[in-house]
């Protein structure tokens, strides 16, 4: 009692204060993350809400936040002019096979570098590593006259399948090496003990645990294709094979001013891909979060 007489100080003053000072904290980290939030989210409102509106509202001075009549019917408008479900299937025809055998060949070419030993893996990985480093256009044309000139494949989807079913990619294969590395060893040296293969115990344990890092790689992959515009444009010559990307350039470029129509064949563009991210959001957030960590 002396003490708190003369210091003015009383237990528990400190927690108190640290506890105050944490809770303001919290509250600025969240007010700061809800508008990053607002920012990122409007441009995407403003898509959507002017896919909403006449081009007459669109020109407006100031522009409205809302739509003052919500207009649907621009929709259905829309898909008489953009055949968007034939652009989906055509879409879908590349990313289903790429997506599939990028995610399976890149969990072997991990497994292959994690847990197996044979003579020039840490050449063969170093130049897989570094073949990163190589910009896409430095291979662009390289690429072209191969699949023109020697294999005679132009206009066809098979350049834009293939080259994903090898590992689709070096950032794909280290990824899923990193993930198959922080899988104990012990796991793979009980079921030898048991009798079983290098492929049992890629298919019965291994990809079981790195199956946040193999959704991950699928995402990735998908988000790659969705938005590829520049390998289409130079394959895919007949408008009946053109995909959702090479679709939404050509009505963006007949239309010129038409903003309503061009704001709805662009929300139609984007939301399948947001669709399928949100279907894998959990295994994303948790492939990035547990990546280089121990189990």
């Amino acid at each position: 009692m002396i003490a708190e007489r003369a210091t003015g100080f009383k237990p528990g003053q400190g927690l108190h204060s640290r506890g105050r000072r944490e809770k303001i904290g919290a509250a600025l980290a969240f007010l700061l993350l809800m508008l990053l939030t607002f920012a990122v989210m409007l441009p995407i409102w403003w898509i959507i809400r002017s896919s909403l509106m006449t081009n007459a509202e669109l020109y407006m001075y100031p522009p409205v936040f809302l739509p003052y009549v919500w207009r649907w019917g621009n929709y259905a408008e829309t898909l008489d002019y953009f055949p968007f479900w034939m652009y989906l299937k055509n879409t879908l025809v590349i990313i289903g096979p790429s997506v599939i055998g990028a995610t399976f060949t890149a969990t072997l070419g991990g497994y292959a570098f994690a847990r197996l030993h044979f003579k020039g893996k840490n050449l063969l990985f170093s130049l897989c590593v570094g073949s990163m480093l190589l910009p896409g256009m430095v291979t662009l044309i390289p690429q072209y006259i191969g699949w023109s000139r020697i294999l005679h494949l132009t206009n066809s989807n098979l350049p834009l399948i293939l080259p994903h079913l090898c590992g689709g990619g070096a950032f794909n294969i280290f990824l899923i090496r990193q993930f198959i590395r922080s899988v104990p060893r012990e796991l793979d040296e009980a079921a030898t003990i048991d009798g079983c293969g290098f492929f049992r115990i890629l298919f019965l344990i291994i990809m079981p645990a790195v199956k946040s890092a193999m959704i991950v790689v699928a995402l990735l992959k998908f988000i790659e294709l969705w938005n590829d515009l520049l390998q289409q444009v130079i394959y895919i010559n007949f408008q009946e094979n053109y995909t959702i990307a090479l679709g939404l350039s050509l009505f963006k470029g007949s239309l010129k001013s038409d903003w309503s129509k061009i704001m709805c064949a662009t929300c139609m563009a984007f939301v399948p891909g947001v669709l399928f991210y949100l279907l894998g959001q959990k295994y994303f957030v948790e492939g990035i979060v547990m990546t280089g960590m121990k189990n």
